[in-house]
């Protein structure tokens, strides 16, 4: 596969719009540098708002609307349903359910929020769904995108899962050999290995709500040669790789272990 054909998909998650910690200049020069990388796919995993109001919404939409990506998937998170504000999300997205499909992958979106509650929930009725999105994948990649994190995230102050029936999702998604797991929601960037699983959690993109000594941050997953590598990239400065596996082999490299891997270097833009 040629550079050209490469899979590029970035993540954006918790741009927060209407929040008093929001900094338009961090999201337009977010949307800018995933302009330049010309995305196969955009993802944004939720809160695009502070309040589910409409005045919110409909600025996060001119925002998302800057994208110069044909596939988009956005899913709403639990800010984004607070106030009825799930009515004006699919009036302006559409469905808070779906799937993007890839001749290397298939991505599965779910909405986990319910109105007005900081926790989440996927549901024994989307169970189905889920299945059966991913059942005609085959030997494609398989991505499920949710809002809420499935495994409690470090550094975040509450250390417990906060999607009620995240152990019924994480016996799902392995059931349907899901390799990549992306979601948001606590503002801090990790990454875990799960069976033949990754889970990665994206920071906040535009926000200065920050814990400890996180920055504002997306993620970029590029997919060439059946290899996947997802990279932390910071708005103004440098990007740093986080994730390398081959879901063929299972062999893996991750940040957190950290392991030092000359082949794996981090690289700045």
């Amino acid at each position: 596969m040629s550079a050209d054909s490469r899979l590029t998909i970035c993540q954006i998650s918790d741009i927060h719009c209407g929040s008093p910690y929001f900094i338009p200049d961090l999201l337009e020069r977010s949307i800018l540098e995933i302009n330049e990388l010309d995305p196969t796919a955009v993802v944004v995993s939720g809160d695009l708002t502070d309040a589910g109001y409409r005045q919110e919404f409909e600025r996060a939409a001119e925002y998302i609307r800057r994208f110069q990506c044909e596939r988009m998937m956005v899913i709403p998170g639990n800010h984004d349903s607070r106030n009825v504000g799930y009515i004006h999300f699919e009036r302006l997205f559409g469905e808070r359910y779906s799937i993007v499909d890839f001749e290397e992958a298939v991505m599965v979106g779910v909405d986990s929020s319910e109105p007005d509650l900081n926790d989440g929930r996927v549901g024994r009725e989307h169970y189905e769904f889920i299945r059966r999105s991913f059942s005609g994948a085959g030997d494609k990649l398989k991505i499920f995108v949710v809002h809420h994190h499935l495994l409690p995230i470090p550094g975040t102050g509450r250390e417990r899962n906060i999607i009620f029936d995240a152990g019924d999702i994480l016996e799902l998604l392995d059931e349907v050999g899901v390799d990549l797991v992306l979601s948001g929601h606590k503002h801090v960037p990790y990454s875990w290995k799960l069976e033949n699983m990754f889970i990665v959690n994206a920071g906040t993109a535009s926000t200065t709500r920050l814990r400890g000594n996180t920055r504002p941050c997306y993620n970029i997953v590029e997919i060439e040669d059946g290899r996947v590598r997802v990279f932390r990239k910071y708005p103004f400065k440098e990007r740093e790789l986080t994730v390398d596996f081959d879901p063929r082999t299972h062999a893996y490299w991750r940040r957190e272990d950290r392991i030092v891997d000359s082949e794996i270097p981090v690289t700045s833009e």
